[in-house]
């Protein structure tokens, strides 16, 4: 998310299968500045490639590849500015362009851009999970009055709004059985889960998780289940239990991640983009991303 939406917000128990992890533990991918403060979005291809918003400079997309060439990948559409970037089950990539009301999907085979999903009445698509059906789910805060809603977007690309009145809705994502999805508001420092029904949609709404200070950003979950939250501010990245009670705390040499993913060969490297430094920075987890596996077994 953009510097400006972020300012309006900011203000252990050890597990048997989880390893400690310091600062120094991490690394960068990249160096400080390659990308933009409005540093976004990170998201691996089945290839291992990372990608992330606003590499050099606002509306771009970059690329990592496997030996480090960090380069404008493409470019979005006059005016547009990505947010949110996740990989469908035939491995197009889907965009969330949060200035023009847009999710956008891009052909990766020859790069070609395309508007998957757009609705006047969003404030802005800002991060996306999509589903083992193909079911996408969009967060649109309103970081005006801290509001916000949340949106489904179907197989048949109808955009159903699923609930409004909420606070800053941000970091999304699905668990790993496909049976829960996670919805995060920045302001209120709480995670929402819901039961994902047949059709897609959504029921059964209970707190998962309130942080007492600072605020969160983008989040994934692991083959685990469970769920890694960008604390923004806080200069980590929490990992919740299922049972939503907080795990560990990883600690980043920046203060202000704003989104991670899952990649590398074996899936357990975690990409989090760092917006103050326009940087994305690493470090090992302990299973494979939920994302990850999908890419090699998407049913």
């Amino acid at each position: 998310m953009k510097n400006e939406k972020h300012d309006v917000v900011e203000s252990i128990k050890a597990s048997d299968q989880l390893t400690s992890q310091t600062a120094a533990e991490t690394y960068d991918l990249t160096a400080e500045g390659a990308f933009t403060d409005g540093v976004e979005g990170p998201a691996v291809d089945m290839h291992g490639n990372v990608y992330a918003v606003n590499f050099s400079e606002q509306g771009t997309i970059g690329i990592i590849k496997s030996n480090e060439d960090a380069r404008v990948f493409i470019e979005l559409p006059q005016g547009s500015v990505g947010n949110g970037i996740r990989f469908g089950e035939n491995g197009d990539m889907f965009i969330a362009d949060y200035t023009k009301h847009n999710v956008f999907r891009v052909d990766m085979k020859n790069h070609d851009i395309h508007v998957y999903a757009h609705e006047p009445e969003m404030n802005q698509p800002n991060d996306i999970a999509i589903s083992r059906k193909g079911v996408i789910y969009a967060s649109d805060p309103d970081w005006t009055d801290e509001s916000g809603q949340l949106w489904m977007i179907g197989k048949d690309q109808e955009l159903v709004r699923l609930e409004k009145n909420m606070g800053t809705t941000n970091g999304i994502e699905v668990s790993n059985d496909e049976r829960t999805l996670y919805v995060g508001e920045s302001a209120q420092r709480r995670i929402w889960a819901y039961n994902i029904l047949s059709d897609g949609s959504v029921a059964n709404k209970r707190l998962f998780h309130e942080f007492s200070d600072h605020s969160l950003d983008g989040m994934r979950a692991d083959i685990n289940g469970n769920l890694f939250v960008a604390r923004y501010g806080a200069g980590t990245v929490a990992i919740l239990s299922e049972q939503g009670s907080l795990v560990r705390d990883v600690k980043l040499t920046g203060r202000f991640p704003t989104n991670l993913a899952f990649g590398g060969e074996d899936g357990k490297t975690v990409y989090v983009t760092m917006q103050k430094r326009g940087a994305i920075e690493c470090f090992r987890a302990d299973f494979p991303g939920r994302e990850f596996q999908l890419k090699f077994d998407p049913k």
